[in-house]
């Protein structure tokens, strides 16, 4: 589109731009409320649709109730990390599923690296059979409960959003691009924290279910709408 083109050439300009954004991405992307187009019609204007997403990490908590030997576990188990003057609690690498696991002398865990409530309970279970070589207590019988304690996720609304406009008009954002190319936008509720990026590109944090994700970039897209455009694809 050149500098000072007519009305109607910008209009059809960002008929073409929203046409291909819809072409790549059909389940991204829709057309909702209408504004002027060439020869005085209607055309319908892009807005953002369901943003997709994946879980990069989940953190979780448990209490095994098992009352352990830090110095022996580190000495016996392999990929077992215990250094008391830094850090009260030993480090557990495990290699499948992919996680790492603090472990407290009272029995206490952390579970952090999985990426999925299905494997934060393998990671538990495979731990507190390796653990009960150590303890003189009694494992509870039955699975282990955890608790989630927070969720990180990685989203794209395949669109570019205004950074500057948002930062300016939305409540609840911070936005200093001098220190980071990022937008922080916080949720009450769900409670949550969204890092927006010009591309489209979020990182959401905070929640506790992947439903409460859902809706936090649910409810981020309808917010950030008004000030998001079709993103250009550069060709190769």
């Amino acid at each position: 589109m050149t500098k000072g083109a007519s009305p109607p050439a910008r209009c059809a300009s960002m008929n073409r731009l929203a046409k291909a954004a819809l072409k790549r991405f059909p389940s991204q992307c829709l057309y909702i409320d209408e504004f002027p187009s060439r020869g005085g019609k209607m055309a319908k204007k892009f807005t953002i649709g369901k943003p997709t997403y994946s879980i990069v990490n989940m953190v979780a908590s448990a209490n095994l109730e098992l009352d352990l030997d830090l110095y022996s576990i580190a000495y016996k188990v392999h990929d077992v990390e215990y250094e008391p003057e830094q850090f009260p609690g030993a480090i557990f690498k495990m290699k499948e599923p992919k996680s790492s696991l603090l472990l407290f002398k009272n029995g206490k865990i952390i579970c952090t690296g999985c990426r999925s409530e299905k494997e934060v309970l393998a990671a538990i279970e495979k731990t507190q059979k390796m653990l009960i070589n150590f303890t003189k207590s009694k494992a509870k019988k039955g699975k282990p409960s955890f608790t989630v304690e927070n969720i990180v996720a990685s989203a794209s609304m395949n669109v570019e959003l205004d950074l500057y406009s948002i930062a300016y008009k939305v409540k609840n954002v911070e936005y200093e691009p001098e220190q980071f190319p990022g937008a922080i936008f916080k949720l009450k509720e769900p409670k949550s924290s969204l890092l927006l990026f010009k591309n489209g590109k979020i990182i959401c944090t905070g929640c506790k279910s992947e439903k409460d994700v859902e809706r936090a970039l649910d409810q981020t897209a309808k917010i950030m709408a008004p000030y998001a455009s079709p993103l250009v694809v550069k060709k190769p």
